[in-house]
Formats: structure tokens, sequence, C-alpha cells
């Protein structure tokens, strides 16, 4: 057994298939199918199940699978241990952002003054859902996440730290039967029977509505989602249904042609700066994380200056 054969196989299981794997290695596919049938005659089992359209781990390569992985990430530790006796940081980070986190703060000046500084480490940036970027933290994938949390506690294997922390209103057209009482907080009981808009599940902002529907006993009637929350605003502001929003002032809601009403008891959409519980384990990633929170000012509560727009967490 020895790394390549390791690194192979990670490579086969993340792109999931031999060709994918082959292009991001630079190298020729039945090359590495050789290498990793000499592993799986080394260790007496088949790692990967080859019958499908895609090529996925069998359970004896989901058990290979992590230690594989911290196989490959001890030897670039090792490197980098050398590589600190003479003041260079090498290797790779991987941040996710969700969209919303773009308009917030100024992550690509973090980034670039980061690179500057260590111009040998390999940054890579992805947008995605809240729920698959905590997948990919999960499975080392991704380093650090600015994402959104459904709940005010980071998931199992996470650490996070909030960094905007603001309710969730109900946001209607002028005429919508739920101002008929006024417009004092309505309880989340009072979206039972409503055609809902919201934003797509895996985002932090639709757990948090499954989350207080459900905790009112009631499953969210989901009429129309969009990942872009100006979309929401102008489908709630034609009447279409209740669009569940982070709270915004009333000139803006007023500008969109929308009324809000707090929501009892008040959910609350957060952003979370997060990583994986310990803490990310390569040094480049360990040395931007304090950056990050540095630049996202953690944490900020009830910050009524964000405007809908950027929100799709």
């Amino acid at each position: 057994m020895d790394l390549r054969q390791l690194e192979f196989f990670v490579a086969v299981v993340e792109e999931a298939g031999f060709t994918r794997a082959a292009e991001r290695l630079h190298l020729a596919q039945p090359g590495i199918s050789a290498r990793i049938r000499r592993l799986e005659r080394e260790l007496g089992h088949p790692l990967l199940d080859r019958t499908g359209r895609s090529v996925t781990p069998t359970e004896v390569g989901e058990a290979v699978l992590p230690y594989a992985r911290a196989a490959l990430e001890a030897v670039e530790n090792v490197r980098h241990a050398a590589d600190a006796f003479t003041g260079l940081l090498r290797g790779h980070v991987a941040v996710g952002l969700v969209s919303g986190a773009t308009g917030q703060f100024d992550i690509a000046s973090v980034l670039a003054d980061f690179h500057r500084e260590h111009p040998h480490v390999e940054i890579a940036l992805t947008e995605d859902t809240s729920e698959r970027m905590l997948q990919a933290l999960r499975r080392g994938e991704l380093d650090i996440g600015v994402l959104g949390l459904a709940d005010e506690y980071p998931p199992e294997g996470t650490a996070a730290e909030i960094v905007v922390d603001e309710p969730v209103v109900a946001a209607v057209a002028p005429d919508d039967p739920l101002l008929a009482h006024g417009a004092g907080p309505v309880g989340v009981t009072a979206l039972r029977d409503r055609a809902l808009i919201s934003l797509p599940s895996g985002t932090g902002l639709r757990g948090v509505l499954e989350r207080a529907c459900a905790e009112a006993g009631f499953r969210p009637r989901v009429a129309f989602e969009a990942a872009a929350p100006p979309l929401l605003a102008r489908l709630a502001a034609r009447g279409l249904g209740v669009a569940v929003v982070p709270d915004m002032p009333p000139q803006v809601a007023a500008s969109l042609g929308l009324r809000t009403l707090r929501l009892t008891p008040q959910p609350r959409a957060r952003i979370a700066l997060t990583w994986r519980t310990g803490g990310p384990a390569a040094p480049a990633a360990r040395a931007l994380l304090p950056r990050l929170r540095t630049a996202l000012e953690a944490p900020r509560t009830g910050d009524r200056g964000h405007a809908l727009g950027e929100w799709s967490a």
C-alpha cells in the first residue's frame, strides 16, 4: 500500500468516477484503475462499486475512506510543519459561502489580503446551500463555511460563531387577511393554512421556517420557493402568499409593496462562521480562520440595516 493508491481512491470517490478523477489528477484513467485494483487486492475487499452510472464506495470503502483522507492529511501536515521553520505557508484552503454573506461582508478583501501574504496557498471559494456545505464540512471537503443555521447551536461535529442574528417575520401585501387586526405580532399557527413563500430546501432560513412550524404542530405549505430573495418579495407583494423572511426596516418593506408582522414565538435567522470541531486541520485554514473571525465581527444581532436582497442563507 502506498500514498498514491490512497490518493487515487479518495479522488475517485470524491469525483464519483474514474474519468473525472483522472482529469483532476492529470493522469491516464487506466493507470488509476490499475492502482486501485492493486489496493483492493492488498486489502482483500472491493472498495468501489463500479456497477452504476457513477462509482460509489462499497461498505468497506466507506469504512476505509476517512482513514485514507487522514493519512493524506497527515503527510500534508508533515510538509507544512517543515515549511513552518522557514516561515512559509503552503497548502490548500476551501471556503464555502451562502450568497447572502457576500452582500454583508467583504469576504473578497479578506481572501485577497491572505493570498497576497501567502501566495503559495491555494484558495478555493464556493457558494452553495447551507445544508450541502455542512455536509462538506463534515466530510472534510470544506475547511470553513459562512452559512445559515436553523438552530442557535451548530450541528454535531462542527463549531460556529454566529455573525448575523435577526428576527424572522411574515411579509404580506397591504390587503392581506393577516393585517385584519392591525400590525401586531401573529402566532406562527396563523401560517398553518396559508400559501407560504420561502427560500429553497437546504437553506438555513428554510430550516428556520420548517422548525418553527413543526414546533407549532404543523407542516408548512410552501407554494412558491426561489433562491433570489427579491423574487420572494415580489410574489408576496402581488398577494400570492406570505413570505417568511428576515426582518427589514418599515421603509424598505414599503418600497417593496409589503407590510411585515412579527411572529410568535419569534423565529430567528442566523448566519454563522462554521468549521469542524477542534478547528480546521490544515495550517492554511487555521491561519485564515482568525482573519475571517475578525472581518465578520461576530456576533451581530438585530441589525435592521440589512436589506432583503442580502439574504439567501
